[in-house]
Order: C-alpha cells, then sequence, then structure tokens
C-alpha cells in the first residue's frame, strides 16, 4: 500500500520478500527473495538500498544493527524499534517516562503473576513480551490456576510472559502520529478501534464524541512517545479509555497501522505517504481529513472462493465506497482487504461500511 504513494513521489521501492506469493510482490516490480532473519539476504538487498524501513517489527535485532553498521539508514533504527518488539521493554520504559500504564510486572513464576492480583484484583492479562499480534499471545485469566496453565504451557515452549492489570476499558483508540529524523512531526485524528476476537473489525475517524481535552491527550502521549523513543516513520499508540475518560496504553507499532488505512482515501495525507516522507527526511504532508466523518470496515476471509463477484456487486450497489483488496488468498480470519465510507452521518456510514464487508465476507448475498 505504500506503491501509489511512493509513484505520486517519484520513488522507487525494493522489497525483500520470504514468499514469492507475497502480495507486495504483485505491485512493486523490484523484488528479493529471502527471509527478514537471513543476514545475508538482508545485506544483499540492503545494498541497493537508500533507506530501509519495516512492513512488521519482526526482523532480529542483531540483523538490524548489522545493517546499522553498514552505514545503510535503518528507519524506525534497532534503538526505537526494540520497543514495538518487546512488551517488557516498552512498558519499563514509558514507565519511566510517566506515561499512563497498566500496572505491570515480568513473570517468571506464578508467584510473579500472583503477586500482582494482590495488588490490581482478578482477573489480569498475560501478554508474550514479543511475537503476539491480532490477539494472540494474550490471556485473560481470572484466577492463579488459570495463570499456572498459562505460565507452565509458555514456558515449556520458551516463551516470556509479563503481566499487567486487565484494563476495565470502555472502548479502544488509536493515535497517530509521523515524525521525521530532524524531529519534524504530525498528528492524525485520534480514532475509534473496534475488535472481535483479538481482530480489529472497523475504525471510526474521529473517535466518536471524544471529548476534546482527551484528544489532545491522546495525541500528545503518541508524541511524546515518538520523540523520546526517537521514533522515525509512521508510529501508532493502542489505548484504552475508561469511563472517567482517562487513557491508557495498550501497546505500540513503529509503521503504518490497520487503524490508519482510513487515511488513504480519508486525509490529505495517507498514512503510508507520510511514512514515506518520513523515512526520507522529506516535509511531511497534512493529515487533515477530507471529510467530517470515515468508517473503515475490515474484510475478514471466511469461505467465499471468489471476491470478484461480490466485489462487482458493492460497487454498483454503493458507488461511494472505497474497496482496497489486497491480493491475498482467502483464509478464514485472515485481513483480505477493507472498505472505507466517508461523510457526515455515523450511522450511514458504518451501516455501509458493514454491509460492504459482510458481503465481500460472504456472509450476506443481498
Amino acid at each position: 500500500m505504500m506503491q501509489p504513494a511512493a509513484i505520486a513521489l517519484g520513488l522507487r521501492l525494493r522489497v525483500l520478500s520470504a514468499d514469492p506469493q507475497d502480495c507486495a510482490n504483485q505491485v512493486i516490480p523490484d523484488v528479493a527473495t529471502g527471509h527478514p532473519s537471513d543476514l545475508e539476504a538482508v545485506l544483499e538487498f540492503a545494498r541497493g538500498c537508500d533507506v530501509v524501513t519495516f512492513e512488521h517489527e519482526h526482523v532480529p535485532a542483531d540483523v538490524l544493527d548489522a545493517l546499522v553498521a553498514t552505514g545503510i539508514p535503518v528507519r524506525p533504527g534497532p534503538g526505537a524499534l526494540l520497543y514495538a518488539q518487546d512488551k517488557a521493554e516498552m512498558r519499563a520504559r514509558l514507565s519511566e517516562l510517566g506515561l499512563p500504564c497498566p500496572e505491570w510486572t515480568p513473570v517468571a513464576s506464578a508467584a510473579d503473576a500472583a503477586a500482582l492480583a494482590e495488588s490490581t484484583g482478578w482477573p489480569i492479562v498475560l501478554k508474550a513480551t514479543r511475537g503476539g499480534y491480532d490477539g494472540r499471545g494474550v490471556w485473560v485469566v481470572d484466577d492463579l490456576a488459570a495463570a499456572e496453565r498459562v505460565i507452565d504451557e509458555a514456558a515449556g515452549r520458551g516463551v516470556k510472559l509479563l503481566a499487567e492489570a486487565a484494563v476495565p476499558f470502555v472502548r479502544e483508540l488509536s493515535a497517530q502520529v509521523a515524525r521525521s529524523p530532524h524531529g519534524q512531526a504530525v498528528a492524525y485524528p485520534v480514532v475509534e478501534t473496534v475488535q472481535k476476537e483479538g481482530i480489529c473489525r472497523e475504525v471510526y475517524a474521529p473517535a466518536p464524541g471524544i471529548e476534546e481535552a482527551h484528544a489532545l491527550e491522546a495525541q500528545r502521549i503518541a508524541l511524546t512517545i515518538a520523540k523520546e523513543l526517537d521514533v522515525t516513520g509512521m508510529l501508532a499508540v493502542e489505548l484504552f479509555q475508561t469511563a472517567d475518560g482517562r487513557l491508557w496504553i495498550n501497546e505500540l507499532a513503529m509503521r503504518p497501522h490497520n487503524s490508519g488505512h482510513w487515511t488513504i482515501d480519508g486525509a490529505v495525507t495517507s498514512q503510508f505517504e507520510n511514512h514515506l516522507r518520513a523515512v526520507l527526511d522529506l516535509p511531511l504532508g497534512s493529515p487533515a481529513p477530507h471529510a467530517p466523518l470515515a468508517v473503515m470496515a475490515n474484510v475478514i476471509g471466511l469461505d467465499l472462493p471468489d471476491l470478484y463477484p461480490a466485489y462487482l456487486h458493492c460497487l454498483a450497489r454503493d458507488p461511494g465506497l472505497k474497496i482496497h483488496t489486497y491480493g491475498k488468498a482467502v483464509k478464514p480470519g485472515r485481513k483480505i482487504g477493507h472498505v472505507t465510507v466517508l461523510g457526515e452521518d455515523f450511522e450511514d456510514c458504518a451501516e455501509r461500511a458493514r454491509h460492504a464487508a459482510a458481503y465481500l465476507r460472504g456472509e450476506i448475498d443481498e
């Protein structure tokens, strides 16, 4: 999804792809095949690049350090990316900065989880410190016996855990900012994300009914993190909001993020364009929205074997839709596309986006 922005900016992208069938290979002609953990493959790929950036955070630190040692700009750098890769490191650093984090502790044994629960009460949340996403690697446990089962299983697989208080949130928010190497930064409207089974289903931009003070606080938190962690490129700060309006940091993503896909159609400068501008230290573009409201609905794969007839139906039924498909094989639970609707009326936009996403998923046929 960076390729259209790259074309407009006059840039050439090169992609390192572990699988020849990866969807990026369908739109970017300069493809090197190799796994991000293969140091030689990464170094060979990077020799043809002016700057290296990421689609995900799971590139090993030693590979990143080796890239930096060769003199190739890596943005965000390994020092910043650590805090998106390791949730314990992230919690420790953000706590040092005085930013709002749930009470937490590293977990070496069930006694650590029990000690946290004594302070916060049950339930608590156990998280894999590395590798989890879309609800994976997260367990809400109601008592010590359940915590012991998770901890024992994780230890058997060599997975490190942390424990944190279960935040009684009323909704989830995302604050996205872009930051360049020389410190210019812009903040997008704070959005609400709707999760189901750990997967983001819908995004509302801006978050409906959010008070200005709370939106400004969310943006302040994201801008502070970007500056203090020396993030270059896009940063998404996922937040919990409680009934009293307080905000608590959940997780970080240092890349274009699903909560910002609405910006492709809904903002003056998309998150993908601003990520490219940021990592190349170009002046950043305006994050201002095109319309009072944008609703984005993810298309989650079910068992519809061919999207094309459904795609045609949705375009004909509602010419105001913007449908993006990713060129991925349809599999249950996989994000295979998204739909964006711009407008002024929330219920209208949400109904149209939900209908199209459900039709493309194969849940409805009219």
